[in-house]
């Protein structure tokens, strides 16, 4: 009867995990028809006779973003959106550009690690672990250094010269998406009670209120 119950539970344990990962590619791909009104989780697959090469194709990250903003940075992102032969293959691409003293601020990707690469210039980039640790893993970059933010966790780059840095970064998923922390508290839609955020950040309501201003 143990030994019953031993293969029950490791029968369910492989399940529990392959239902878990990714699905393996059942083709040599799945372009993303992105008119389809098929709910998946994703995009569903056009017939593959109808591919083509534009399908795989995304020009443009040879050319600097306009930087100009309040965090001094812009992300160049090629995923399933500009290239719709990447649904299903589980890798996705960005270009980052920095002005002098720009960040690219706290956030997250809740589908995708991150493995980040500096082209120019020189960046104080990390990550803080999950609670209750929350441990931050942080080191400066210089031109072809690597570094990897692993999924879900919260982290940062910030430009530390005064002249402009560009960094690439590869991410595994075709769909990786962004949380940036600051947005998502203090200005979602709707807002976020200034009394959850005041005794959460353990501040005045007052700054609150004037923290959500600005977004």
């Amino acid at each position: 009867m143990a030994s019953k119950f031993f293969l029950l539970a490791l029968l369910a344990l492989s399940a529990s995990h392959a239902l878990a990962s990714d699905p393996g590619q059942l083709q040599d791909f799945c372009v993303a028809d992105k008119t389809s009104q098929v709910f998946v989780n994703g995009f569903a697959c056009k017939d593959p006779k109808t591919a083509v090469v534009e399908d795989f194709y995304f020009s443009g990250l040879h050319m600097a973003g306009n930087t100009s903003n309040k965090q001094g940075s812009i992300v160049t992102a090629v995923n399933v959106a500009q290239i719709a032969g990447l649904n299903t293959l589980g890798v996705s691409l960005a270009r980052v550009d920095y002005a002098p003293y720009g960040q690219n601020p706290p956030h997250l990707h809740p589908r995708a690690t991150e493995i980040l690469t500096v082209l120019e210039g020189s960046l104080y980039v990390g990550f803080v672990t999950s609670n209750p640790e929350n441990k931050l893993f942080s080191k400066v970059l210089n031109k072809g250094d690597v570094f990897v933010f692993p999924q879900g966790l919260i982290h940062f780059q910030f430009n530390i010269e005064n002249n402009e840095a560009i960094a690439i970064a590869a991410l595994s998923s075709k769909n990786p998406g962004v949380i940036t922390i600051a947005n998502a508290v203090f200005g979602s839609k709707q807002t976020i009670s200034d009394d959850i955020l005041a005794k959460a950040f353990q501040v005045d309501k007052n700054i609150v209120d004037h923290i959500q201003a600005q977004f």
